[in-house]
């Protein structure tokens, strides 16, 4: 039934704010890392931000640096993510996903379990 459950997306205007927000299971959070991607319609799935377990160490793609945090409540066994400052080109669906860690933590491949997406639309 999955995993990982993403929620919070929906329509914003440019420089807006959301909070997305990723239920996971108990084993699924025990994952060394914890992570965010996007994929808009014809392009690329882009790295978005990623946590370690303590939450101690985060990695941003560079688009996103300064405007969006991310951050993890284990006791809910939660992680979020900030968005602010929202542009037009941030509009994709964005997925969490659980990584066993190590290097390339940008790389998809890296990534063992995926959500299912929530949409996010940032309007002009």
């Amino acid at each position: 039934q999955g995993q990982l459950v993403e929620s919070g997306g929906g329509l914003v205007q440019a420089g807006g704010s959301l909070r997305l927000s990723c239920a996971a299971s108990d084993r699924t959070f025990s994952s060394e890392v914890l992570g965010w991607f996007r994929q808009a319609p014809g392009k690329e799935r882009d790295f978005v931000a990623a946590i370690s377990w303590s939450g101690s160490s985060t990695w941003y793609g560079d688009s996103v640096k300064g405007r969006f945090t991310i951050s993890r409540e284990n006791t809910k066994n939660t992680v979020y993510l900030q968005m602010n400052s929202l542009k037009p080109e941030d509009t994709a669906v964005y997925h969490c996903a659980a990584s066993s860690g190590g290097t390339h933590l940008h790389a998809a491949y890296k990534y063992d379990y995926w959500g299912q997406g929530t949409q996010v639309t940032v309007s002009s």
